[in-house]
């Protein structure tokens, strides 16, 4: 009996292992826990240039679901940093934009619908990306805060981590 209770305990861990290993191969929904501004200016992420000038921010975080493109994300604060214009917000609308194996042949930058961004910096929007999300993989994908109406320069990005 006791053979059999080990048997059953040791392939019930391997089948746990194997669910893990499973899930995480799968992984389709991306959290960003913070948003924060761009600090060096002129930056380059894949195609798209770093805004003239550092942005700060006080708070922020985004969830993307790359198999729905359903987007949600809040940004909080989103002030220039520095110039003679520090700790004011002359943008007033941004895109979120998923980038998609940035720096690769194949990068693929998505937007959301233009988001207001009022005069205090702050800005929100839960809906679905401008084209599909399917094709791009939680372990290289960048989120951005991009000027509209280009969507070209961008002036706040997501800090990575990938939710179970």
């Amino acid at each position: 009996m006791k053979a059999f209770g080990k048997t059953v305990i040791g392939g019930g861990l391997l089948l746990l292992v194997f669910c893990v290993a499973g899930r995480a191969a799968s992984i389709s929904t991306v959290h960003w826990a913070q948003i924060v501004g761009i600090i060096q200016a002129k930056n380059v992420v894949g195609k798209l240039t770093g805004g003239g000038e550092p942005w700060s921010t006080y708070a922020g975080h985004a969830d993307v679901n790359l198999a729905t493109s359903q987007v949600a994300f809040d940004v909080r604060g989103l002030v220039l940093a520095g110039g003679s214009s520090i700790g004011t917000n002359p943008v007033t609308s941004v895109f979120g934009t998923l980038v998609c194996n940035p720096g690769t042949s194949t990068e693929k930058d998505i937007n959301t619908p233009t988001v207001a961004l009022d005069a205090q910096g702050n800005a929100s929007f839960i809906g679905m990306f401008s084209k599909s999300t399917a094709a791009c993989k939680a372990t290289s994908v960048a989120f951005l805060i991009t000027v509209a109406p280009a969507g070209t320069t961008w002036i706040a990005n997501g800090t990575f981590s990938v939710s179970p």
